[in-house]
């Protein structure tokens, strides 16, 4: 039997980049997006830079503002895992972000949260304060266009050097579908 894959990016998703989109145009500001994992070492801060690495020929006004955290704070000040830095840096990526632990008022500054699995989606939805700030939510797979399969980004933590790669291409893609939405 077939497998049949949903539409990307999701209704959901999408709902939520339009709602970033206008609050930042009508404050008058870029767009304010934060990338959100277990640890902040894999996968957001990678999400992060990329994303950065994509806009940086936006103009300043356009440019998203752009930042990662994770739920687990065994990691806090720490730079990205040495197999993910070294696998961006394979592609032009310098990851210099220092993790650190989400917190409540990051669902007010933030316009646009983004998930990488159904767990940190499900961590969200629950630290979310009000549901407004539920409402900013998203699942990052959702932008992987060119990968209708993934339904997460999947953490390589304990993957050896082809799950940064995986993880790698599925943020690039999703992060180039994100970018046209903001």
């Amino acid at each position: 039997m077939e497998k049949i894959y949903r539409e990307k990016p999701g209704e959901a998703s999408l709902n939520a980049v339009k709602r970033a989109r206008m609050q930042a145009d009508a404050e008058d500001r870029p767009v304010r997006i934060l990338f959100v994992c277990l640890g902040n070492i894999c996968r957001s801060p990678a999400a992060e830079g990329i994303m950065r690495h994509i806009t940086e020929e936006l103009p300043p006004s356009r440019r998203p503002e752009l930042d990662s955290a994770g739920f687990y704070g065994g990691h806090a000040g720490d730079l990205p895992d040495r197999r993910m830095r070294h696998a961006a840096f394979a592609r032009g990526l310098r990851l210099e972000h220092h993790s650190r632990v989400i917190r409540p008022s990051d669902f007010d500054y933030f316009d646009l949260i983004l998930g990488m699995d159904d767990q940190n989606i499900d961590n969200l939805h629950e630290a979310a304060p009000t549901l407004d700030a539920e409402k900013k939510i998203a699942r990052m797979s959702d932008f992987a266009i060119h990968y209708p399969e993934a339904d997460s980004v999947p953490d390589p933590y304990w993957e050896g050097a082809a799950g940064f790669e995986i993880v790698l291409n599925l943020l690039e893609d999703a992060c180039d579908e994100l970018k046209k939405y903001i």
